[in-house]
């Protein structure tokens, strides 16, 4: 997906991503719990979003990126739109942003690989880190027959234990929770990357933070009047 839509005619669709993604880790599912405990500031929010969280839980909006590390427009909105995203909404207590996993092995083999890989950092309080490795250097590893030897070889520059995070990702202790978003996307008819879910509506493509800003301020003033 090249650029920014807003779909219209799916809010109920996107209404029921929000819903599956606020109950489908509820379950008893086998996930392993963080090694390291959330920031403070996501007290009160499932430990297995916030992990992958940015962002105050009291935030009025909640934005949730579904996304596929080895997808160019994923890397694209991380690097140019991210950052403004972070200054102007995440770090001023407006945003919350959840990162959810939809790795699309048909158009990028390398995606599940990495997706466990960074839901292993994680579970290690490192995901954020992670995170903007895998997009910053996607070059590096997408093409890689087996990536996984270069991901592995990362985890000091992270600083990940890696004698835990070998035994997570050999184990497969967090593709539990990653088949769970995979299907909360398939059941909200999520099939592309990335998509963002706000509040209800649904915005497919690396939206730049042109269109972000009237989405988000017009939510903002409409939750928080005055």
């Amino acid at each position: 997906m090249n650029g920014p839509k807003m779909v219209g005619g799916v809010i109920a669709a996107a209404t029921l991503v929000v819903l599956v993604l606020a109950t489908s880790f509820r379950s008893d599912a086998a996930v392993s719990k963080p090694a390291t405990a959330p920031d403070s500031s996501q007290e009160g929010v499932d430990p297995r979003f916030a992990i992958r969280t940015k962002g105050d839980a009291d935030a009025p909006i909640t934005i949730f990126e579904l996304s596929d590390f080895q997808c160019p427009w994923c890397q694209k909105f991380t690097l140019e739109t991210l950052p403004a995203l972070e200054e102007e909404y995440i770090a001023t207590g407006k945003v919350r942003l959840v990162f959810i996993n939809l790795p699309i092995p048909s158009l990028h083999p390398n995606a599940p690989a990495a997706h466990e890989f960074a839901m292993c950092a994680a579970n290690q309080g490192q995901f954020w880190p992670t995170h903007d490795l895998l997009f910053a250097q996607q070059s590096d590893w997408q093409n890689l027959e087996d990536p996984g030897e270069w991901f592995l070889s990362q985890a000091p520059s992270i600083g990940l234990d890696q004698v835990v995070l070998n035994a997570c990702v050999n184990e497969g202790l967090m593709r539990p929770l990653i088949m769970a978003d995979l299907a909360t996307a398939r059941r909200g008819g999520v099939m592309s990357t990335p998509t963002f879910v706000i509040e209800g509506g649904l915005l497919q493509g690396a939206a730049e933070i042109a269109d972000l800003r009237p989405i988000l301020d017009s939510i903002y003033t409409a939750k928080v009047p005055g």
